[in-house]
């Protein structure tokens, strides 16, 4: 049936409704409204911050609607001016970023400041999987040191900042391109031998707070009130809500201000103590579910650029998942990693959404031939 024959209402739902994916929807939706309940309850049942991430949300809905609309051959004309407008705003953030917490993360724009190294998050991956597919017909070893060069530079510079999380993520995304891009399981093991070896140098590099969350997680006891607080409160909620939780707005550890950053990074730990084992089945499930979604996304591209960048956009979500647990639980050092889709924020919201945006771009256009 014809658009120009259907009521208007439903002629307009059906154009929105266009290019989107409905189970990656669902998904993330549902994965949001938990985190809505969740910072409920870890800003005392105030609204404001509440009504504050709907606007995040609704903004970053917008922008997911848009980037599914565009198609993965248009999206690679974008990947160099991505990548270099990306790592230009990461110098500008080393020349003259502002400091908040004794690190140097944020760009101040207009009456705004946004965290450019949230931007590599896309744009590397759109970099590398750019460079792959230009070099799908004669791909040799020295292509995959290009692109690991392309990677280390991005990365160096949020290191720097000192961001570990964001550039743990950062590098997670472009390290799944290049294993996707097909480098041999004998070339990472290599690679992975030579990192383990240059573990007692790049301690050396570490700040002392990274040394002693390192330290703290072997033993947070030996600092209870220091570094290792967060881990010791947070192990606190999460095994406190037993099988079923305390029940909703119920958590002690988050109302009597035990747990930090509980509305960002701990937000988990929330989760956890009001929800129990029960909620936190059911969010590995959600990010299961989402993470298999967009694997399968990935396998059915129509072109090698569409399949590495929504693979790795599918390992990106799993780092995001499995760092902000990891932590939270206790078996990683404490990083700055948010819950994808629970943890309060707009730029990682946004970063996130227009990633599933990409999928859903990927997914509508997989029956292309690769011109």
């Amino acid at each position: 049936m014809e658009l120009a024959h259907l009521p208007p209402l439903r002629r307009i739902g059906m154009r929105l409704a266009e290019g989107i994916d409905a189970t990656l929807l669902v998904l993330v939706l549902t994965l949001s409204m938990l985190g809505l309940l969740a910072l409920f309850s870890a800003t005392y049942e105030s609204p404001a911050r509440v009504v504050a991430q709907l606007g995040n949300l609704g903004a970053a809905l917008v922008a997911m609607w848009i980037v599914a609309q565009v198609p993965p051959q248009t999206m690679m004309r974008f990947a160099v001016p991505a990548y270099v407008v990306g790592l230009g705003l990461l110098v500008a953030v080393a020349v003259g970023g502002d400091v908040v917490n004794g690190a140097r993360r944020w760009l101040h724009v207009g009456v705004t400041r946004f965290q450019p190294s949230e931007v590599m998050k896309l744009a590397l991956p759109l970099m590398l999987a750019w460079f792959f597919h230009r070099k799908e017909s004669s791909l040799r070893l020295r292509d995959f040191a290009v692109a690991a060069l392309l990677l280390a530079l991005p990365v160096a510079f949020i290191v720097r900042q000192p961001d570990l999380g964001t550039a743990a993520l950062v590098a997670a995304a472009g390290v799944s391109v290049i294993f996707f891009a097909g480098l041999s399981w004998r070339v990472l093991g290599v690679l992975g031998g030579l990192g383990l070896a240059a573990l007692p140098l790049a301690w050396g590099f570490l700040h002392d707070y990274q040394r002693k969350r390192i330290l703290t997680l072997l033993d947070p006891s030996t600092d209870p009130l220091g570094a290792g607080y967060h881990i010791i409160q947070s192990t606190i909620a999460v095994g406190s809500g037993g099988l079923w939780g305390k029940g909703w707005l119920n958590g002690t550890q988050a109302h009597l201000e035990f747990i930090p950053e509980r509305h960002t990074d701990f937000i988990f730990a929330v989760f956890s103590e009001e929800f129990g084992l029960i909620g936190n089945l059911t969010l590995l499930v959600l990010y299961g579910w989402l993470i298999a979604r967009a694997l399968m996304i990935a396998a059915n591209a129509a072109t090698l650029f569409a399949r590495l960048l929504a693979a790795s956009i599918a390992l990106m979500l799993f780092t995001y998942a499995f760092v902000n647990m990891g932590m939270v639980s206790g078996i990683l050092p404490v990083v700055g990693v948010p819950l994808p889709f629970l943890s309060y924020g707009g730029t990682a919201l946004l970063t996130l959404f227009i990633a599933v945006g990409i999928l859903m771009s990927v997914h509508r256009h997989r029956q292309l031939v690769q011109s």
